[in-house]
Parts: C-alpha cells; sequence; structure tokens
C-alpha cells in the first residue's frame, strides 16, 4: 500500500513538473495515470474515511487535468490559426475611449462626405479572433462606457443598408461560404488522441484507407462464397441492424486461407471500396516498435480508433507474422506481449454482444498463406475461416478475359483453350502470362535494333494484336507457383479447421 502510495505522489509529482515546464502531452499521460491509480486504490480501500479522502484527492487531480486538457487545447488552436499580415493592427489608447460616431465632436471629426457615405462597403466579416485578457477587459471597459454615454432613446445607425446591393450580396456570399465550412468542420469528427503520443496517433491514421482502392466485385472473378460470407459479415448488418441483433450478431473476424496470389489482398481491397465502411489497413510495421511497451499501445490505440470510426474493418495481411504460435523456444517476450494484446482486444472489441449494436461493429479481416502457424486463441477469435482456392477452368477464363480487356487480341486467340492449359495456376500466375504475352509484339518489333531506332519507332508499329503463338509462348516461360502437395496441406488444414 505505501508502494502505491508513493507511486502516486511520484507520478503527481512528474505531472505538475511537466505542466509547469510546457510539456502538456507529457503531463496529460501523467495526469491519466494518476487517475487511474487512484482509482484502482478506492476499489482496494476498505475504510470507508480513507476511501472518501482518495475521493478528494481523485476531484483535485481530476480538476487539474482538465486545466491542462484546456491548455492543450488552447495552443492547438494557435497552431491552427493563420496569421494575416494585411489586417490593420488594433490600436489602443492610454485612458479613455476610442470615440464612436455618436459620441465624436463633430468639430474635430468631421461627418463623412455624401461620397463617403455611397461608396463605404457594409460591415467586414469578422474573423476568428484568439481570446486574449487584456483585449477582453479593454472592451468590456469601453462597452460599458460607451453604454453610460450613448443617448437612450437615439436610434442606432444601421450601416448596411446604406451598403450597395452589389456589396451586400457578396457579403452575403461570404458569409454563407464561412458557416459551410464550419460546419462541415463540426460535422467531421476527428478521434481525440488525449493520452497517446501525437506521433503514434498519425502514424495510424494515415494507415485509415482514405483513398478509393477502385476494386469491385466485378474485377474479382469466381470466389463467390468468399463474397457472399464478406457481404453478410460487413455489408447486411449496415443495411438491416435491426435484424442483426442477438445470436445474429455480425461476424467480428474473418480469417482468409488460401495459397499465394488468389486474391486474398484484392477481396480486402473490394470491401474497402463497395462496402463504405471505414478501412485500416496494417502490417506488422504498424504495430512493432523498437521501444519497450510501445507496441502494446499501438495494437489498444489502434481497436479505440476502429471503435471511434465505427462500422469499421481492419485488414491484417499475413498475419501470421504477427500472431504466431505462443510458447515456442524462438519466441521473444515482446512479441508475446503484443499477441496478447490483440487477443484481449479482439476478445473485447464488441463489447456485451448481445446488446451491441450492428451499425457500430469493429471487423478484423485477416490473410494468411500459413494458416498452421496462427495461435490456437486467434483461431477461435477468427471466427469465420474461408479457403480461396485456386481458379477453376471457368475462373481461369473470366480471369483472362479481365486481364485482357484492354489488349487487342488477334481472331486466333482462344481463351478457353488458354484456360485449360493453365491449370493449377493462381490469379497472379494467369496475370504475369497476359503481362509477357502483351509484350512479344514489342520484343520482336525491337530485336536487334540500336536504342536511338527504338526512340523513333511509333506507337501504332507497336499496338499489335496478340497471337496465341504469343500466348503458349508466354506459357512456356511462365510455371505455377504452388504445387499439389501445398495444395493438400491447405485442404486438411480447412477440413480440421474450417468454417464457411
Amino acid at each position: 500500500m505505501s508502494k502505491d502510495f508513493n507511486e502516486i505522489c511520484e507520478n503527481a509529482k512528474l505531472a505538475r513538473e511537466s505542466a509547469l515546464l510546457g510539456q502538456y502531452d507529457s503531463a496529460l499521460v501523467y495526469y491519466q495515470g494518476v487517475l487511474q491509480q487512484i482509482h484502482k486504490m478506492m476499489l482496494q480501500s476498505r475504510d470507508l474515511s480513507r476511501k472518501q479522502r482518495w475521493q478528494v484527492a481523485k476531484q483535485e487531480i481530476a480538476q487539474e487535468f482538465e486545466y491542462v486538457k484546456d491548455i492543450n487545447r488552447t495552443l492547438a488552436d494557435f497552431k491552427r490559426d493563420t496569421f494575416n499580415p494585411s489586417a490593420p493592427p488594433l490600436k489602443l489608447r492610454e485612458y479613455g475611449e476610442i470615440p464612436t460616431r455618436e459620441t465624436r465632436d463633430p468639430d474635430v471629426w468631421a461627418p463623412p462626405t455624401p461620397i463617403d457615405r455611397e461608396t463605404r462597403g457594409s460591415k467586414p466579416v469578422s474573423k476568428p479572433v484568439v481570446r486574449n485578457i487584456r483585449n477582453d477587459r479593454y472592451n468590456d471597459d469601453r462597452s460599458s462606457r460607451s453604454s453610460k454615454t450613448k443617448a437612450p432613446n437615439k436610434p442606432s445607425s444601421n450601416k448596411e443598408s446604406k451598403a450597395p446591393p452589389a456589396v451586400k450580396s457578396k457579403v452575403d456570399t461570404r458569409r454563407s461560404k464561412e458557416e459551410k465550412s464550419t460546419n462541415e468542420e463540426d460535422r467531421e469528427a476527428r478521434f481525440d488522441g488525449s493520452g497517446y503520443d501525437k506521433e503514434l496517433v498519425e502514424g495510424l491514421e494515415r494507415d485509415i484507407v482514405q483513398k478509393n482502392p477502385n476494386v469491385k466485385w466485378n474485377d474479382i472473378a469466381e470466389l463467390t462464397e468468399a463474397k457472399k460470407l464478406l457481404n453478410e459479415a460487413v455489408v447486411l448488418p449496415l443495411w438491416m441492424p435491426d435484424f442483426f441483433k442477438g445470436i445474429r450478431r455480425p461476424w467480428k473476424g474473418v480469417l482468409m486461407v488460401g495459397p499465394p496470389g488468389t486474391g486474398k489482398t484484392m477481396l480486402a481491397k473490394a470491401v474497402a471500396t463497395e462496402c463504405g465502411t471505414t478501412f485500416f489497413n496494417v502490417t506488422s510495421s504498424t504495430l512493432t516498435s523498437k521501444y519497450r511497451g510501445e507496441s502494446e499501445k499501438l495494437v489498444r490505440l489502434l481497436f479505440e480508433m476502429a471503435r471511434f470510426y465505427a462500422p469499421s474493418t481492419i485488414f491484417i495481411d499475413e498475419i501470421d507474422s504477427l500472431c504466431s504460435q505462443r510458447g515456442s523456444s524462438s519466441e521473444h517476450e515482446a512479441s508475446r506481449r503484443v499477441k496478447s494484446e490483440l487477443l484481449i482486444q479482439m476478445d473485447g472489441v464488441s463489447g456485451n454482444t448481445s446488446e451491441t449494436d450492428a451499425t457500430k461493429i469493429v471487423m478484423v479481416l485477416a490473410a494468411t498463406n500459413f494458416p498452421w502457424d496462427i495461435d490456437e486463441a486467434l483461431r477461435r477469435r477468427l471466427e469465420k475461416r474461408i479457403y480461396i482456392p485456386l481458379p477453376s477452368a471457368v475462373g481461369r477464363e473470366e480471369l483472362l478475359r479481365i486481364n485482357l480487356r484492354e489488349v487487342k487480341c488477334a481472331s486466333d486467340v482462344d481463351l478457353v483453350k488458354l484456360a485449360k492449359k493453365m491449370e493449377g495456376y493462381s490469379g497472379s500466375d494467369i496475370t504475369n502470362v497476359c503481362r509477357d504475352a502483351s509484350m512479344m509484339v514489342m520484343r520482336r518489333r525491337i530485336m536487334g535494333l540500336s536504342a536511338e531506332e527504338i526512340k523513333n519507332i511509333a506507337k501504332e508499329e507497336l499496338d499489335l494484336p496478340v497471337t496465341q503463338a504469343d500466348f503458349l509462348e508466354a506459357l512456356q516461360k511462365c510455371s505455377k507457383s504452388v504445387s499439389e502437395a501445398d495444395i493438400k496441406k491447405y485442404v486438411d488444414w480447412m477440413d480440421e479447421f474450417g468454417s464457411v
């Protein structure tokens, strides 16, 4: 108990020192830790009077935490504000007030001429100004004195009514644009990363897929079962949230298993394009750090951001590199802690699953070529495990058509025969064959030519149709990358652990 008390005092001291030195991010982290420690002490304490004293201390620390948070937020507003060098400086007098139109002496301040009165514009649009204590006091004193000296029954002058209509329309248009931009900024919610290092938050925000990957379901041949399952796990809960409740809650983990080059990553890109949810593309480099304890923070921060931007999808490619089996002799302590944090966050990602809103889910979409190396606990959390096989004859023909959409083909090209000859080829192997065949015309044309002659070749001489012989020659150069023994290992694993 005394050790915990000394630790709380030390952390509170560090928090206050950091705040005094202007290190507000560090101070917020210390304050948050102190609040958690005090809460833990309150739960452990059985003495009612001691618990009340801890409650008072917690309130004081929470008040300091809010002060520091407000200061940090104000500094962030300072950084966002832009300085306008063309704006006139604020003129202050040593004493007294600046004469207004009603209180100035007509002998000293001559009234505006009729020309000035007609050409004078309306009141300029006020720009956001950072508040200043001295300016606030000056304005308060100025308003109080002007209210005393102003005649009670004298009507106020309406400058905007005397402005020309063209000027008024421009000002109204400018005001509407500024109000629209501020409303858009208010509607766009931003994740509050207070309590975490700014670099960690920015690094994960870069991994959010903001741009459209532009991969649709039609760009992927076959894989009907995989598309149907991903639609059921991501799209349908957004369309029918009242149905996907209780025992029908959406799947929170999907594992795609299959040999390399069968379209697992393409399916993930199609999810990002078609489903319209926030998409996190995560790799092992995103969640690893050389500093002790920072990788676990990254995992926790990732899932907190995913909950904030829900409904969202976290795609972890090659998940076997992140969460291999625990307990091996070559396993490092830091790697084990990262795996444990990942398993904890995945298990609690939806909170109370019986009452979870289907539109606020976070789904983990993972892909691997080595499913037998994945930890058993992770395999349990990835509720749906689907096999992405090699394309069939119909799928190979469809892949050939997709890859040759922008290539001219001769009349003798028979895609059905080519698809039969490519049995055992993966999707990436078929793409390589089509790429190699489309370059055969260029290779024959530049054979034996010098560099200058190659540069002078016209584009029309190279853009010739690809023949059946070109495809047969490309097939001899490009062999399949997956063996039958590899396919048998995947089939055996799916027979034992598959869940389609």
